[in-house]
This record gives C-alpha cells, structure tokens and sequence, in this order.
C-alpha cells in the first residue's frame, strides 16, 4: 500500500511558529539586556577601591621632639672671682700666731638652662584641631658651671717662717671659686633671661611641628 503523502504545514501553522519564535527571542533580548544594564551600573562598584576612613589619633610627637634636646641651654655666664684664703695656724702653745695665704684669681663660666629630661608626658598636650599645644617646663638650673684652667692662677702665695704650708689651700680656693660662679648664674636675672630664652626656643620648635597657639609655663619639680 503506498504512502500516505506528508502532510506540509498550512501558511497559518507556519505564521503561528514564526511569530512564536520571535516572541521567545524577545523575551531573551529583553533579559540579556536588563541583565547587561544592571551589570553595567554593579560592575564599576565592584570593581572600584573601597572606600578608606582615616582617622588621625594625636601622638607625643611633640613630646619626644622636646626630649631629643635633652638639655635646653640658653643662658651663659662668664665670671673672674679673686679668691683670698688664709690658713692661720698658731705655735708654741698658741703663743705665736702665722699665716699661709694664698689668692687665686678665678676665671670660668656657667651653663644655666633645662633639663628637659625631667619632662613627664602630661607636660606636653597638642590639639591637633585647633592646633593649640601647651608646655609645661621646669625651672632653668645651673647645667656646669666649670673654671677655665688656662685663665685661673694663683697671684701670690705666701706662708710664715713658722707656719705649715697647707698643701690643700689652692683645691679649697678653687671650689670657693667655682661655688661663685655657680651663685653669680643663679642670680634672678640670669634666671629670667634664661626662661625667656627657654620659651622662645621651644616656641619655634612647637611651630615648626605644626602648632598655631604655644603657651609655655614653668613649674617647680
């Protein structure tokens, strides 16, 4: 029995698939293309850095600028002292009296300034904000205070028939000598020009570290 002829797809069957077709096709371009777009406008975020945050918390740098230094001189004083010792020593039951005598011209120099080692970190506060930084310092002291032993001599020198020569006359005339120069840079004037002196310095050194406002004050340790 022969075949049965195939049965070919009316036009309308045809128009019915072909619009169905494109309609699946469009579906498909529309989700690709919502897809892509939403892509486009995530992707940039992803991909791009994360945003930073930085906080800057205030350090003692300050603090440890000033240590540094250690030791703030910030006033000299040069000083010539005569120094006049007698060793008076009596013989022969304290009947006859003699002499050793001894001057000594004195010449040397102290050192008054801070001593910056004596700093404690509540002395030194900085608002970074308001760039007001406070320094709390304690008094100027005498740093050395030393004889120049190629300008100190004694002048003269002279001991009675019957006296001893005190062996340890001109050591005592030189710390006699020195005690002087220490008092002669404790005075108040030396004192106050060496605070002066002592604000100043740190001053610029808190402005050169970033500081607007400095108040500087002194306080007994």
């Amino acid at each position: 029995m022969p075949d049965p002829p195939s049965e070919r797809p009316s036009p309308l069957t045809r128009l019915v698939a072909s619009l169905h077709g494109a309609w699946r096709l469009g579906i498909t371009i529309l989700v690709a293309a919502t897809f892509g777009g939403a892509l486009a406008v995530i992707a940039p975020k992803l991909l791009s850095p994360p945003d930073h945050v930085i906080t800057e918390r205030p350090t003692p740098s300050l603090l440890t600028a000033i240590r540094e230094v250690s030791r703030l001189e910030t006033a000299e004083v040069h000083v010539e002292k005569v120094v006049d010792l007698t060793d008076r020593q009596s013989a022969f039951f304290g009947l006859v009296e003699a002499k050793d005598a001894l001057l000594l011209v004195a010449v040397g120099r102290a050192v008054v300034g801070v001593d910056l080692g004596k700093m404690r970190e509540q002395d030194v506060s900085f608002d970074p904000k308001t760039g007001a930084a406070r320094i709390d310092l304690p008094e100027p002291e005498v740093l050395s205070a030393t004889l120049d032993e190629d300008g100190t001599y004694v002048f003269s020198r002279s001991t009675d028939l019957l006296a001893k020569r005190n062996e340890h006359l001109e050591a005592s005339a030189r710390r006699q000598a020195q005690r002087a120069i220490e008092a002669a840079a404790r005075t108040p004037d030396v004192m106050r020009r060496a605070r002066t002196q002592a604000e100043k310095q740190l001053s610029a050194l808190a402005r050169a570290l970033g500081a607007k406002q400095v108040e500087v004050r002194f306080s007994t340790r």
